[in-house]
């Protein structure tokens, strides 16, 4: 005679359900072993997955896509920004979209503006490579050039069309950076944003002017 199931047991023994929709939303950020993503860094990957979900344009763009941090910076007068980082392998892919990707970002974070920044370590000058490879510590790994990276990084996609460094009396020194004339329109109202992360990341004072080539 054949048993009948409880309605407990064949629960149990149907087919897996599919993947909850949060695991699906906690894949857009995966943080360094042993470390768990804040509150903060779950609602900027929610907001990544249903942009993904809702937007066939940027769907297939973002299907392999994901962060790696995230902070709610103070950038003064009131103002907070949204600073991504990203893998640095996978920046390019997330430069590809940047502008409609913010945009829709800063639909989400009313108020804020959003930065996206490529994750890069700095290797000091003690650094000395394995014995299967030999030479200095790769110039893009200096603190200046990880730096100066970070800085292209802010502004982007606006181009820096040069750089000059100003001393004071007093030693300190601000870098004068000159931006393309030619997204004032689009990019003046985050200059004092720009200036405020870059400081908060490198401690190192910054300001913007725009030129026009010549």
């Amino acid at each position: 005679k054949a048993l009948a199931i409880s309605a407990p047991l064949q629960c149990f023994l149907s087919p897996p359900a599919p993947l909850p929709r949060d695991k699906a939303m906690e894949a857009k950020i995966k943080k360094a072993r042993g470390q768990e993503p804040d509150d903060f860094e779950l609602s900027v990957a929610n907001e990544l997955y249903q942009i993904e979900m809702s937007s066939s344009d940027l769907k297939p763009e973002l299907r392999d896509l994901y962060i790696l941090s995230a902070k709610d910076m103070d950038v003064g007068a009131g103002r907070r920004a949204v600073v991504i980082f990203v893998p640095y392998r996978l920046l390019r892919r997330f430069n590809k979209i940047q502008k409609r990707l913010v945009n829709e970002l800063e639909k989400k974070f009313t108020g804020k503006h959003v930065l996206i920044i490529g994750q890069r370590t700095i290797l000091g000058k003690a650094y000395a490579r394995s014995t299967k490879t030999r030479g200095p510590r790769p110039r893009s790994r200096t603190l200046s050039a990880v730096h100066d990276a970070i800085l292209q990084d802010i502004v982007y996609p606006t181009d820096i069309l040069g750089k000059r460094t100003r001393c004071r009396v007093d030693g300190s020194k601000t870098m004068k950076v000159f931006l393309d004339h030619k997204d004032l329109t689009s990019v003046e109202g985050k200059v004092d944003t720009f200036a405020q992360v870059y400081k908060k990341l490198t401690n190192k004072d910054v300001a913007f002017e725009f030129l026009e080539e010549a």
